[in-house]
């Protein structure tokens, strides 16, 4: 339920970790970055048994600083945070900005800073710079949570860095921004109408988005959808008539004061915003990303090409079987028939090699971590500490929604990370930290 019915006081109950600390998170997210490092080497070996990558040394590197990091965040009082939400959300905009003139390109995106091989992703950073800077301005605005100046705020808040990283363009990092986004908004209790407004926009983009995808690479074989796009004969109408749609409803609000005329605006303007981010992308995605969209309606249309991903992940994932192939036995990766195994992909190999019982403990584990992060949302001893937790549970969600769905094909493949198993030092620092945020939110939820 939205904060406003939530206290967010607690003066009895039973603390359930000692000293304040929430042991179960940590043994969670703990257990998780070891599978990560244990998976990310096998995902190494070849088939001949020889050790190609020493990701797996990074990786362990990482983890460890990252875990040091959490612990030293936890000690933290989370609600200085709020004195500096400005300037760290300021700076990580700033780095972005940085990103997108002098940025290494990297897999497509030019989302990389740094010198050689060392660098960092700033657009993993800024998520969390958004999330407290956001949690702040709607607590800042509490009393007037549900008007429309908030709600839009908040919206600006978060698109902001989310077009900075659009333009890179990485979808995938930009798409984590709305589960932020929503969740914020829900926990510091916005007009659900508002909320409504932004599911509509972003289901519709998305259908939007693949089928423009289709009609313009599959013209052969076009969807009447996807006209409204690139055939002017369709799109000038398809405009016009939407205009005088929306025209009509607002004059209809404005002097017969009827709620059918509102809904009919409320549609009708969702309609047009779609349009009009679907026009937007289309200037900035790539043509392989455009592809990923085409492929997720249909993984044969390009099996060797676009669709060799998703056909090579669904095939890892169901060769596991129930109980899997064994531990630096899976085919597929060993093979190298999985891209971007040790990132996109690292749960096809996992599920390859511990089988649909390994995925069903791993699916348990990330449930904890769900878990958990809700009861902070809700037993936070504020409304700032609530909100930030908020934020962290619809950032770390759709991680392991996006990439788990998209590695069994029912998600496009956007290349986003999950959280503590995917190799990479900037995305796993990022987990560390947000749950080095939580851990502190949990740890004072009593004290005053």
């Amino acid at each position: 339920m939205p904060l406003k019915y939530f206290t967010g006081k607690r003066n009895g109950g039973r603390r359930i970790s000692i000293m304040g600390y929430d042991f179960v998170l940590i043994l969670t997210v703990i257990t998780l970055t070891v599978i990560g490092i244990l998976f990310i080497y096998s995902s190494g070996i070849t088939s001949i048994g020889t050790n190609v990558s020493n990701e797996y040394i990074k990786q362990i590197l990482w983890g460890v600083t990252g875990l040091a990091l959490m612990f030293v965040i936890s000690f933290f009082d989370y609600r200085r945070l709020k004195l500096i939400s400005l300037y760290v959300y300021m700076t990580f905009v700033g780095l972005l900005v940085i990103t997108a003139i002098f940025g290494s390109v990297v897999n497509g995106a030019k989302s990389w800073l740094g010198i050689g091989s060392l660098g960092i992703q700033p657009s993993e950073f800024s998520k969390i710079g958004t999330i407290i800077f956001l949690a702040s301005y709607l607590e800042d605005n509490s009393k007037e949570s549900e008007t429309f100046r908030v709600f839009a705020t908040a919206c600006l808040i978060v698109a902001i860095p989310a077009l900075l990283i659009l333009i890179q363009p990485d979808l995938g990092t930009t798409l984590v921004f709305f589960p932020i986004l929503i969740a914020a908004l829900y926990i510091g209790g916005a007009d659900f109408r508002y909320l409504g407004f932004l599911f509509l926009v972003v289901i519709l983009t998305s259908v939007f988005t693949m089928f423009y995808a289709w009609d313009l690479y599959l013209s052969e074989n076009f969807i009447v959808l996807g006209r409204i796009f690139s055939d002017r004969e369709v799109m000038i109408p398809f405009l016009t008539g939407l205009m005088i749609l929306i025209l009509f409803s607002g004059a209809g609000l404005l002097f017969f004061r009827k709620q059918i005329y509102f809904w009919l605006l409320y549609c009708f303007g969702g309609i047009l915003a779609s349009y009009g981010i679907t026009l937007g992308a289309f200037k900035v995605l790539k043509g392989y990303q455009l592809m990923r969209l085409v492929v997720f309606l249909n993984p044969q249309v390009d099996p060797r090409g676009a669709g060799w991903n998703i056909i090579q992940s669904v095939t890892a994932v169901g060769s596991g079987g129930i109980t899997g192939k064994g531990f630096l036995e899976g085919t597929q990766s060993h093979y190298r028939f999985l891209p971007q195994q040790s990132t996109d992909f690292i749960f096809s190999i996992f599920a390859e090699e511990s089988g649909f019982f390994g995925s069903l403990v791993l699916f348990f584990l990330f449930s904890l971590i769900i878990i958990r992060g809700l009861y902070i949302v809700f037993t936070a001893k504020d409304r700032f500490g609530a909100l930030i937790s908020a934020g962290i549970v619809g950032m770390i969600s759709f991680h392991i929604i996006e990439n788990i769905g998209m590695a069994i094909g029912i998600m496009p493949i956007t290349g986003i990370p999950l959280l503590f198993l995917s190799y990479g030092g900037s995305s796993l620092w990022t987990a560390f930290i947000s749950i080095g945020i939580m851990l502190s939110i949990h740890q004072k939820r009593y004290r005053d």
